[in-house]
């Protein structure tokens, strides 16, 4: 954001009362995210940032983190007594992420911008996937980008080469198959880039000598620019960046190390529990489904023992689909099937749709199993459910319903977009994504899979139980490797001996926990504390506890820390045994979700 205007804005605040101030700055610190990260701005349908890309010089760093310290100053300078009861919550979401951001400051992450789960090769035409396509001048904001994809492509290599010195990379092991990744993004046919997919699908309503030019231009850009700035970014990641890694897997190697990796635990799960009492949460949780999954097993029949049995959910060409096709339109199906169960389960559905694709080809090999991608009813972009096609001897029927549950309906999607669809919330708490809620929510969405009519066959259910063990295990593994000492190899060891997903999958999942460290932890923990305040509210409603109710309650306020949800849900079960009186939250009648 420019200084100048920033300053502007922020010395405007001073005059204005505690509601007001608060006001102002939920709006400076909304407006400072859209157009310091123009790419998040596109997703969210923020106009003005669509020839952008985030400043990753030393300076646009250095004025960013500058212009954060500021803004948490300034709200320092909120006399919080004086706010309303409902503006109470903002102040102190707004105080707790600036605070959190700043307390980041002091350990370098910035040095670490690409590895092969996120970074330029993947955050590039993933943003240009999202941009609008609707008339020419769309297609204008796209070749502004295109164009000033080199400077983008240097600024990053000047980062990771600054990292390299102060021996700062992500572990080599987990960099082998980023040198291609990058060169999948330049292949000869300028048709095949992903950079360039926009120009084979272009509105009829743009005339069409001038989506000739339009896609002459983009492929003149292509050829003349894009092609040899990754050629050669690919080939300094190649021959400079990986020779030179690090060959150790622990986060905690780096400079200051444990310290760092406790406040990205914190960061990530919004809670204040160390890595070792997060292992022995993974420890009980991985004792308590592998009974559960054990009796499914005797319930089946099958006369092996527990590895047996995952051996044959691996290997058993019963559970596998022959084709992508097949396999996406059971996921689509899966979706529809569920779609029709939701209202029994909440009061207010979302009105965006959502859809269920492919992960693109140029990424399919090292991505996880799927990813969910929000949508913006402001950009006019639905939700997607993307699922990995990749090696179908990996992709087992009996995990689909559970991933579905957890990415799409009444996951991701419908968190996401019910967050999004909240008028009453400021815009900044409307678009925020804290791991732990979010992903919580994802994971205890997958339990409701009963209630939606999924898990009928012991397969599936063991399937569901799999994905419930995938994420104790990352409890385990996670702080494991990075606090413990564990090697990666008994990091892969551990999770194939308490989970049947397939060995490709679990390589991928230990090579996420290493470079993206402490992340995974949030979705159990998030979990947790969900049923949690389910049980207690159960338990202090009796019968009169109503589960669209609390589940409306739940998400009502969008996503939150976890402290922070604990206390408005323990305020919420109080007002419904009349003890004491909250606001209803956002009261809007059910609208069915839609899928494709």
């Amino acid at each position: 954001m420019d200084q100048k205007v920033f300053e502007k804005d922020l010395n405007a605040l001073s005059k204005k009362g505690a509601s007001e101030k608060l006001q102002a700055l939920q709006d400076l610190r909304y407006r400072w995210i859209m157009e310091s990260y123009p790419e998040r701005g596109t997703y969210e349908g923020y106009p003005g940032v669509e020839k952008k890309w985030t400043d990753q010089s030393t300076k646009g760093i250095e004025r960013r983190k500058g212009q954060t310290r500021e803004l948490l100053a300034a709200s320092r300078h909120i006399d919080e007594s004086r706010l309303l009861e409902n503006e109470k919550l903002d102040y102190q979401l707004l105080y707790q992420d600036l605070l959190l951001q700043v307390r980041g400051y002091q350990f370098p992450d910035h040095l670490l911008p690409v590895n092969h789960m996120s970074g330029i090769q993947r955050s590039v035409p993933s943003v240009l996937s999202a941009m609008p396509k609707r008339n020419a001048a769309d297609y204008e904001n796209i070749l502004a980008r295109l164009e000033k994809l080199p400077g983008l492509i240097e600024q990053t290599q000047i980062l990771m080469e600054k990292g390299l010195k102060q021996k700062l990379t992500p572990p080599q092991i987990t960099l082998r198959e980023l040198p291609g990744q990058i060169r999948a993004l330049i292949p000869a046919d300028p048709q095949q880039s992903p950079l360039l997919k926009a120009f084979n699908e272009m509105p009829a309503s743009i005339p069409a000598a001038q989506q000739t030019r339009l896609r002459q231009r983009a492929q003149n850009i292509y050829q003349k620019t894009l092609v040899p700035n990754w050629q050669r970014f690919a080939e300094y990641v190649e021959r400079e960046y990986i020779p030179n890694a690090s060959t150790e897997t622990a986060f905690t190697r780096n400079d200051d190390g444990v310290r760092w990796y406790t406040h990205k635990v914190r960061e990530e799960t919004t809670t204040e529990l160390s890595p070792e009492e997060i292992h022995r949460i993974g420890l009980a949780e991985v004792r308590r489904i592998r009974s559960e999954m054990e009796a499914i097993i005797e319930k089946t029949g099958f006369t092996g023992g527990f590895q047996e049995f995952n051996d044959f959910l691996r290997n058993d060409p019963r559970f596998y689909y022959q084709s992508k096709e097949e396999l996406l339109k059971n996921y689509r199906d899966i979706a529809k099937r569920i779609d029709g169960e939701l209202p029994a389960l909440f009061g207010t559905l979302p009105r965006l749709p959502y859809g269920v694709k492919p992960i693109p080809a140029y990424s399919e090999k090292s991505q996880t199993t799927a990813y969910y991608q929000p949508g913006s009813m402001e950009a006019g972009r639905a939700g997607v459910f993307f699922a990995n096609t990749y090696d179908l001897a990996s992709r087992p029927t009996w995990e689909m319903e559970a991933l579905t549950v957890h990415e799409a309906m009444p996951g991701h999607h419908l968190q996401i977009a019910l967050a999004q669809e909240q008028k009453d919330i400021h815009p900044l708490r409307r678009t925020k994504m804290y791991t732990g809620f979010v992903e919580g929510w994802g994971l205890y969405s997958e339990s409701l899979g009963y209630d939606l009519g999924l898990y009928k066959n012991p397969y599936n259910e063991f399937g569901a139980l799999t994905y419930d063990m995938w994420r104790a295990v990352r409890l385990v593994v996670d702080t494991g490797m990075h606090q413990l000492g564990w090697s990666r190899d008994e990091a892969i060891a551990y999770f194939k001996e308490n989970s049947p997903k397939p060995e490709h999958d679990i390589v991928v999942e230990v090579d996420r926990y290493l470079v993206w460290p402490g992340q995974a932890l949030a979705y159990k923990i998030g979990q947790l504390k969900i049923k949690e305040l389910r049980a207690r509210a159960e338990k202090t409603l009796g019968n009169n506890f109503d589960i669209r109710r609390f589940h409306d309650a739940l998400l009502g306020a969008g996503a939150l820390p976890l402290n922070v949800l604990e206390t408005r849900m323990n305020k919420w079960i109080e007002s419904q045994r009349g003890e004491i009186s909250l606001a209803p939250i956002n009261p809007q009648p059910a609208t069915k979700a839609a899928s494709s």
